[in-house]
C-alpha cells in the first residue's frame, strides 16, 4: 500500500531534521573543542612566556630563601606549603581531556630540580623533558617536537643546575659504565679547559639549546617562523634563582 500524504510529510520532516542535525554536529564539536581549549588555557600568561617563568621564579625564590632561616624541617615544610606561590590550577576534568602547556623545560633528572616547584606552576602548564645532564638526546628532541607541533608550545627552556652530577662525572677521569659514558659524551664535548663546575654546567646548557634546532628540522623551522623561542638557563639550588645563559 502506498504511503499516505501525512506519512510522506512525516518522513520528509524526519529527513530534514536529520540533515539539520548532521549540519549542526561539526559546529557542536568545534564549540566543545573551543570550550576545552579555553578551560585548559586559564593559567596561560598573556605576555612573554619566558618573562613569566622568571617572574614566577622570583616569587619562588622569596619562599625558598625564607625556608632557609628555619632549623626545623617540619617548620620549613609548613612554610613552603603555606606560602608556595602557586597562583592558578587548571580544572582536573579539563586536564583529563587534554593539555595546553605554555612552556617546555628540558632539564636534569636530579631530584632537586623540579620545574613545577621552581616556576610555581600547576598541572598542565609545563611540558617537561628530563634526563641526567639535560642534553639534547634523541628521544628528548622527539618529545619536544611533539610539544611544538601538536601543542603549539612557544618556548623551550634548557636548564642546567648547580652541583650537577652528570656534568661532574663528565669532568672526572674515573671510568663509568658504558651507558653512563654514552650519557656524558655530549657533555664532555662542551667542556672548556680550566672551567669550573658552574661554568661547565652553563656551557652544557647553552650547547644543548643550540643542538635542538640543529638536530631537528621541525624545531629549526619553528624558530625561523617566530613560533618558538629556545633559551638556556642555570638554576642555583641554594638561592632558588634561575638566571639566563
Amino acid at each position: 500500500m502506498a504511503p499516505s500524504r501525512r506519512q510522506l510529510l512525516r518522513f520528509a520532516a524526519l529527513g530534514a531534521g536529520g540533515l539539520v542535525l548532521e549540519s549542526l554536529a561539526p559546529r557542536a564539536a568545534a564549540a566543545a573543542e573551543g570550550d576545552l581549549a579555553e578551560r585548559l588555557s586559564v593559567c596561560r600568561p598573556s605576555g612573554d612566556p619566558l618573562q613569566e617563568l622568571l617572574r614566577r621564579n622570583r616569587d619562588f625564590c622569596r619562599v625558598w630563601q625564607a625556608a632557609e632561616r628555619s632549623e626545623d624541617p617540619v617548620d620549613r615544610a609548613t612554610l613552603l606549603h603555606d606560602t608556595w606561590p602557586l597562583h592558578c590550577q587548571v580544572r582536573p576534568d579539563a586536564l583529563a581531556a587534554g593539555q595546553r602547556p605554555w612552556a617546555s623545560v628540558l632539564c636534569c633528572a636530579d631530584s632537586r630540580v623540579a620545574p613545577e616547584w621552581i616556576f610555581a606552576c600547576g598541572s598542565g602548564e609545563l611540558f617537561e623533558v628530563r634526563s641526567a645532564g639535560n642534553t639534547a638526546f634523541a628521544e628528548g628532541i622527539a618529545s619536544l617536537e611533539f610539544a611544538v607541533a601538536e601543542l603549539a608550545v612557544p618556548l623551550i627552556l634548557v636548564m642546567g643546575h648547580s652541583g650537577c652530577g652528570a656534568v661532574t662525572a663528565a669532568m672526572a677521569t674515573e671510568p663509568l659504565t658504558p651507558l653512563l659514558e654514552d650519557l656524558v659524551a655530549p657533555i664532555r664535548a662542551t667542556l672548556q679547559p680550566g672551567a669550573d663546575l658552574a661554568q661547565a654546567v652553563r656551557t652544557n646548557a647553552a650547547a644543548a639549546a643550540a643542538d635542538l634546532p640543529r638536530c631537528s628540522g621541525l624545531l629549526r623551522d619553528a624558530v625561523a617562523d617566530g613560533r618558538l623561542q629556545i633559551q638556556a638557563a642555570y638554576f642555583d639550588i641554594g638561592s632558588g634563582e634561575v638566571s639566563l645563559v
